[in-house]
């Protein structure tokens, strides 16, 4: 039979289960949102968030307020949030996307699971969630707070260092490929000659500049509403908060966050989440792009364009033996419609701030997170299981180099654009080559087509 234990909010009275941290308006949530329950929780992300920002909150109540946040509250208080932000609490965060959506449901989560686990670690009923662990605080500020943070944390140290990994790859593979020259191709038809190492060179300088993007969204995203509480005038939040809790954050985090300098735009406005999702799209798209150049330029064995290898990782088919596809390029391209989508989601959901406060925080919130997640990810596993085996087939670039009916254009300067067209034409018509075209039709003599018609310099 299971055991509960009775708590009490402004409401009345609530059962919670007897092995979990939360409190009555958190078990409330849970009962009233079962909305996407053990699919779409509220991320682990914030919940870490949550953790810095409730252990900041209270070394800054600590020095303004003493008489209240004592050092006895306060100590155990920290050492409750460091489970929250070592994970091992994650139990005891049960809640769902889908609730207020201000998250002041998630934001009491947190209070309640700090609240109780703190009297646990003192022995005795020392800490209130309102009054002790939401001290100076609102929901309207606090939740915000921690979607920057945990913005901020994941792009800095988990996308970025994948996008590193990435182009590492790509400048190894540019010196691996020197020298060798093949077609390019552009509206998916021949093009004039490129060589393999600029192409890849376009690869990695995409990703390059999409983390300068992102990192130009940062500063944005590291001004706190926290201090403007309810709705930006800082109401019961002693002078001094907005900006010390700021620096308590920094220090526990290796983060530079500041205070945001007008508190009524931070609690209602989200553009500076929107202006970063928008890089993560832009990431996306370049991700989109480099893995279908990869599948295209892998596609065959015999049949397709075939003019890199790629590693093989599993079968791919149940019917015909042999089969092997491109599947990581797969994976980081539905990533990167998932991220569109979200870009939508965010955007949408971001023009909803009505008044003091925008109340679809949760969805905002998840989407970017699971933006940035996914993105990390799927960069990661792409380079591991697919970029770092990337071969060029030389024999196969060759071919459809020569084979290529553009590389007449390197004639234009000797027989004129209209001359060179009918070189073109005649050699597709007749299937000769460009050079027996030429000689045919009067333009150029054999030696001398042989003086001007250097493939491989036409990329320099």
């Amino acid at each position: 039979m299971d055991e509960y234990r009775i708590e009490h909010d402004s409401m009345g009275e609530v059962k919670v289960p007897a092995d979990k941290l939360w409190g009555a308006q958190t078990e409330r949530s849970h009962e009233n949102f079962e909305i996407g329950v053990g699919i779409e929780t509220m991320p682990r992300e914030i919940t870490k968030a949550f953790g810095y920002l409730k252990k900041a909150a209270a070394l800054a109540n600590s020095e303004l307020k003493p008489e209240k946040m004592t050092s006895k509250k306060v100590n155990a208080i920290s050492k409750a949030c460091d489970e929250v932000i070592s994970g091992s609490l994650n139990e005891n965060f049960p809640l769902v996307v889908w609730q207020t959506g201000s998250g002041t449901q998630s934001n009491m989560n947190a209070n309640e699971v700090i609240a109780n686990r703190a009297n646990q670690i003192a022995g005795e009923k020392l800490c209130h969630p309102n009054d002790d662990i939401n001290m100076s605080q609102s929901s309207n500020d606090t939740f915000p707070t921690a979607m920057h943070i945990a913005a901020v944390v994941e792009v800095e140290d988990k996308l970025f260092p994948a996008i590193d990994t990435l182009v590492d790859t790509f400048k190894r593979l540019e010196k691996e490929n020197e020298g060798i020259v093949k077609s390019g191709r552009t509206h998916l038809q021949d093009a004039v000659p490129i060589s393999f190492t600029q192409e890849i060179s376009g690869w990695r300088t995409s990703l390059e500049r999409d983390k300068e993007m992102l990192k130009s969204s940062l500063p944005y995203l590291k001004q706190l509403a926290l201090g403007g509480t309810a709705v930006g005038t800082g109401l019961n939040a002693p002078k001094g908060f907005d900006t010390l809790v700021a620096k308590k954050l920094s220090e526990l985090t290796g983060k530079d966050f500041v205070t945001a300098p007008n508190k009524f735009h931070a609690l209602t406005s989200k553009d500076e989440i929107v202006f970063a999702h928008g890089a993560l799209k832009a990431l996306a798209a370049d991700c989109m792009k480099i893995a279908n150049d990869v599948r295209w330029l892998a596609s065959g064995p015999r049949d397709g364009l075939g003019e890199i290898h790629i590693p093989e990782n599993e079968p791919g088919s149940s019917i015909m033996p042999g089969k092997v596809n491109p599947t990581q390029c797969e994976a980081m391209t539905m990533v990167a419609v998932q991220v569109m989508g979200n870009d939508a989601t965010v955007g949408i959901a971001a023009s909803q701030g009505n008044f003091e406060l925008n109340v679809f925080m949760p969805v905002i919130a998840y989407n970017f997170i699971q933006s940035t997640r996914l993105l990390a990810e799927v960069i990661l596993s792409f380079n591991k299981n697919c970029a770092v085996g990337i071969t060029a087939n030389r024999e196969k670039m060759h071919h459809n180099l020569h084979n290529s009916l553009m590389l007449v254009t390197a004639l234009n300067p000797y027989i004129g654009y209209e001359n060179a067209a009918k070189t073109s034409h005649l050699a597709y018509e007749k299937n000769i080559s460009l050079k027996e075209a030429c000689v045919q039709l009067g333009f150029l003599t054999a030696e001398k087509f042989d003086e001007v018609f250097h493939p491989e310099e036409m990329v320099k």
